[in-house]
């Protein structure tokens, strides 16, 4: 009983409250029974209020009693820890915030709160959603549930493996280059980054503001759908938020007609580097789309050559000014020290690990005398020609589909001393970032039996047909109902 609630589909829960089979607190209770048979060797965990989440479930409960209906009500979920969940920790995976608790709900939590969701833990994470990979968090590395050898991708490695392994059927994580994406292919999940503005960031601590966008994470697309619906819209805390077009059509996702769909293959992304077996999953998924009527086309994205060291110009310029307000002056942990800049120093010395340290260093650089036009600027006038490639191929196609990673998930501690090779692993999903455009993965296969996503990318604002896509592929698959066996 307890795993078939633990590794069932947001919908069928759903249903399950509804009906009166289930109850919202026997839910979070297997939930929690989940985690605590499960953390210690997946290390998805950071904190859990387990009282407070189960005096929340009663109120859900008694919610659906009185006839209350709503696509959230009484459904628990996870929360990566750079989202403020009021009155529990808030540490970005960092020793630096020790101490810190969050003294007010971000936007799109608080939104959920309201709708009925149940958080049940925050979700460990890379050092300030730095890296690649979940192995770089003071709590130690996540791991892969379908091999706990590997990594399971990052930086939203907690929000991912808790959804793939049944402690909750939703979960929210946070997109900046891919840390939504990556750890959904490797894990067998389905996450949405969406249109940058749609998803407010108030609450969410900031890594790269014009690149940070909160990702809905479920097994399904329709589960993403469900909690996206409750989130998304203006938010005056937030001057960058927009409403988004038909998100009436979230709560209850329909399957998007294929037939006669447009299906622009990048052939940028299938050049060297790309294991062949990946390659031939995103072929097969494609063959699902030709059966339905779709048409494949190629496109071209000429400037996808410069994405990598556009990202990485214009992200740890961002982090090393974002980075700044962590000095042990106003919260978090403080170091002792002979002066002001020698405690900020001791500090920050203590507090950051190697990767947050290095993109500090190298954002300092990039904005420094002398470096700032040859590099910043340089790197702003790449991403537009990016955004204008994607702009030139929505002419020709409705969606594109892509790799989400060179490979499977990589052995843990394979590229942790060689910074370029894990920045390598986000080579497909750091372009639609930089021209603020929709996307997601969703599972597309398994290469000896790890799992493959496949990338999904719409034109700006197309969020919703983006899903109902992904949705009708889901329908014609059961890629993404595979669930991890030791954890069955």
């Amino acid at each position: 009983m307890a795993a078939t609630l633990g590794m069932g589909s947001l919908g069928e829960i759903r249903e399950g409250l509804a009906s009166g089979d289930l109850s919202s607190e026997a839910l979070v209770r297997v939930c929690l029974d989940r985690i605590g048979r499960y953390d210690a060797k997946l290390n998805a965990i950071t904190f859990t209020d387990p009282e407070r989440s189960l005096e929340m479930a009663r109120a859900a409960d008694a919610r659906l009693q009185n006839g209350e209906r709503g696509t959230m009500l009484g459904l628990p979920m996870v929360l990566k820890d750079n989202l403020n969940w009021s009155g529990l920790p808030v540490s970005n995976g960092s020793k630096i915030m020790e101490g810190y608790r969050a003294p007010y709900d971000a936007t799109v939590v608080k939104r959920l709160l309201e709708s009925g969701a149940i958080p049940i833990a925050k979700a460990n994470m890379d050092e300030f959603a730095m890296g690649s990979s979940g192995e770089y968090s003071a709590f130690g590395p996540t791991r892969n549930p379908w091999d706990i050898r590997r990594v399971p991708g990052g930086s939203s490695s907690g929000s991912i493996v808790s959804v793939a392994a049944g402690y909750a059927p939703f979960a929210l994580g946070s997109d900046t280059g891919g840390s939504v994406r990556l750890p959904a292919s490797f894990c067998n999940v389905t996450a949405l980054r969406p249109t940058y503005g749609v998803l407010s960031r108030y609450g969410v601590t900031a890594m790269a503001s014009s690149l940070d966008q909160v990702g809905p994470v479920a097994r399904s697309a329709a589960g993403v759908a469900a909690g996206f619906s409750v989130m998304v819209g203006r938010d005056s805390h937030d001057s960058t938020s927009v409403d988004l077009p038909g998100m009436e059509r979230l709560a209850s996702l329909k399957p998007a007609p294929l037939k006669g769909l447009r299906v622009g293959l990048p052939k940028e992304y299938f050049g060297e580097g790309l294991d062949p077996a990946v390659r031939s999953a995103l072929e097969n998924a494609l063959r699902v789309f030709e059966r339905e009527g779709a048409e494949i086309i190629e496109v071209s994205l000429p400037h996808t050559a410069y994405a990598i060291d556009t990202y990485y110009l214009i992200c740890t310029s961002e982090v090393s000014s974002n980075m700044s307000r962590f000095d042990g002056v106003r919260y978090g942990a403080r170091k002792p020290g002979e002066s002001l800049a020698g405690m900020m120093s001791a500090t920050r010395e203590s507090g950051f690990g190697p990767e947050v340290k290095r993109r500090i260093l190298l954002g300092a650089f990039c904005l420094s005398k002398g470096y700032y036009d040859a590099f910043y600027m340089k790197a702003l006038k790449a991403r537009t020609l990016i955004t204008q490639d994607f702009t030139d191929a929505f002419g020709k196609v409705d969606i594109i589909a892509t790799p989400v990673s060179p490979g499977v998930a990589f052995p843990i501690g394979d590229k942790t001393l060689d910074p370029m090779a894990m920045y390598l692993a986000d080579a497909y999903t750091v372009t639609t970032p930089l021209a603020a455009l929709p996307c997601l993965s969703m599972p597309g296969g398994f290469l000896e039996g790890l799992p493959v996503g496949v990338q999904l990318i719409a034109p700006s604002l197309s969020d919703v047909k983006l899903l109902e896509t992904a949705h009708a592929f889901q329908q014609l698959t059961d890629h993404h109902l595979k669930t991890p066996p030791e954890l069955n």
